[in-house]
């Protein structure tokens, strides 16, 4: 069941474009993401949700009630920012507890549920300390906390762990999944990081210049990307010219760079002979191996290795294509006696199942 309907968005500043005609269905209990770089109008939709911003046009309707109309603090949700915003002058347990004395709570039911959230997060012995003694993290998670603390509807939260180093980042995205789970609250994320999206999400939208220009799960959207901007936006991932050649009932054959044919699935591609557009495959999904393989339905060809950038659990080798073209295969680094299978210059045969990837049109 939809909690939080947006039907149309649009917001406009003097002639740019932020929102453009966004319509969005977020469920109960998901962790849903606002993807995209800069500028791509994902802050200004959470803004618009929060009530710090109205919209030009459109509705923002919350368990079936119109709310554009009401004022931020009227909004039963809440927003966690970079800067945490915590009071510098209260302890822990303050902090958490300030909604809830706005709210005019009993003083037992005060301190009952700041001690359930004190819980949840794992501070119990940080409670009397202050914002400027704990770490990035402490403080993001005391942050969390003070928002989720009057039980909101939805938790909006503008990239909150951009200001963290990577280790503590990757930290915090399991304890986010841990909270929203604990919580059952409906959290709304916005960040420009693809890996933070892929970790944390029940669905994605990737946003391009005021559009979403894909709405999915992680695994969707990853493996399976609409168009060439999210599959190039996403992880990396190769992005090879093809042309369809030859259309079949439930199959198109492909010419990819002008180094060999397969055929892939026409399954949500609209496309007519002689489409060009491009076959998209993640460098993890394609194979290499010393001697050529000889099933049917993969494309194998002879190539030379041009480089290769050594990722710990992985290397990413570079291969030449037939046309000169370079193309990424990332092998997990998985034997123990050395990291790599291939050196500069090994000549070996790539091999590319069309199953592992998409054909996207012009």
């Amino acid at each position: 069941m939809a909690i939080l309907e947006l039907k149309n968005i649009v917001k406009q500043f003097a002639d740019y474009t932020a929102v453009d005609g966004v319509s969005l269905s977020i469920e109960q209990g998901e962790f849903f993401t606002l993807l995209g770089p800069s500028g791509c109008g994902k802050t200004t939709l959470l803004r618009m949700i929060a009530g710090f911003e109205n919209p030009d046009s459109g509705q923002i309707i919350l368990e079936g009630n119109d709310i554009q109309n009401l004022p931020p603090e009227k909004r039963p949700l809440h927003t966690v920012f970079q800067s945490y915003a915590l009071f510098p002058h209260m302890t822990v347990r303050d902090n958490i507890a300030f909604p809830l004395k706005m709210a005019k709570l009993s003083p037992k039911d005060i301190i009952e549920r700041v001690n359930q959230q004190i819980d949840s997060v794992q501070l119990n012995k940080f409670a009397e300390r202050y914002p400027h003694e704990l770490s990035g993290g402490q403080r993001q998670r005391v942050a969390i906390a003070r928002s989720l603390v009057n039980r909101p509807k939805l938790l909006l939260l503008d990239e909150p762990l951009s200001a963290l180093d990577a280790r503590l980042r990757e930290h915090m995205h399991v304890e986010l999944v841990k909270m929203q789970e604990q919580s059952g609250v409906t959290f709304i994320y916005v960040t420009h990081d693809q890996s933070e999206a892929l970790a944390l999400s029940s669905r994605i939208a990737v946003m391009n210049h005021g559009i979403v220009e894909q709405l999915g799960a992680p695994r969707e959207i990853y493996s399976y990307p609409k168009s060439y901007y999210v599959a190039d936006f996403i992880g990396k991932c190769n992005l090879l010219n093809a042309t369809v050649i030859e259309v079949l009932p439930s199959q198109y054959r492909i010419k990819v760079e002008d180094s060999f044919e397969i055929l892939i699935s026409n399954e949500g591609v609209e496309a007519k002979l002689g489409q060009e557009g491009w076959f998209a495959i993640r460098p993890e999904k394609i194979k290499a191996n010393w001697d050529a393989r000889t099933d049917e339905d993969v494309a194998n060809f002879k190539s030379k290795v041009k480089g290769l950038y050594y990722y710990g659990d992985g290397t990413l080798y570079e291969f030449y294509m037939p046309n000169g073209r370079v193309i990424q295969c990332m092998l997990a680094n998985s034997r123990a006696e050395q990291a790599s299978f291939f050196n500069d210059g090994d000549e070996v045969y790539v091999t590319i199942n069309p199953l592992a990837g998409s054909f996207l049109v012009n």
